[in-house]
């Protein structure tokens, strides 16, 4: 029986990797992936998801009015598995259409992604996949103090910021996976 997975971590956790692994798994195995990837992240190109370590493949792109479900109903050979990279950029409808997939075709999928954005919010298609999924599992990463990160505290010319755009396309440069109580210390958090 199919079921929809939603593996979430923090930036830097290896999401992209673990994905990459599981469509090589498949592919060893001599069964066939849909990868698919938001429009918004093209810091490696248009059409690829790449890893931190350099690892690069060619995906399908989506955008929000992209629709999941069709694309994969009318692919002429079914794919064994469907494997979503920065599926916090998904929408309501897409994460409901990732569901269909895994009902009415048998598919599984799995989906990789941020479970919040910077100021410790969820993304629209993070929250969801948290409510949908038949199976969640944490990739974790530790933060500079040891402690598992958990937040992606974003830095703008080298200072932490709390306000701003909820998306912004960045990596090292612009965001550090850090525990709750780094992020409090960050901002200057006080407890009143």
């Amino acid at each position: 029986m199919a079921k929809l997975y939603f593996r979430y971590g923090a930036m830097g956790s290896g999401k992209t990797i673990d994905l990459l692994k599981v469509a090589y798994n498949y592919e060893e195995r001599g069964q066939t992936v849909a990868i698919f990837t938001s429009s918004l992240d093209d810091r490696y190109g248009v059409g690829k998801i790449t890893t931190r370590v350099g690892l690069q493949r060619d995906v399908v792109i989506i955008n929000r009015s992209f629709n999941i479900y069709e694309y994969v109903k009318k692919l002429e050979k079914k794919p064994d598995c469907v494997l979503i990279d920065e599926a916090n950029f998904l929408t309501k409808k897409q994460v409901d259409e990732l569901t269909d997939i895994v009902d009415f075709l048998n598919i599984p999928v799995i989906c990789y992604g941020l479970r919040s954005d910077f100021k410790m919010n969820f993304f629209e298609g993070s929250l969801p996949l948290m409510e949908r999924a038949d199976k969640i599992e944490e990739i974790k990463t530790i933060c500079e103090c040891g402690a598992k990160a958990t937040v992606n505290m974003r830095f703008v010319d080298g200072k932490p910021v709390v306000k701003g755009e909820q998306i912004f396309i960045g990596g090292n440069e612009a965001y550090k996976s850090v525990c709750r109580k780094c992020y409090k210390k960050y901002i200057g958090y006080e407890v009143k």
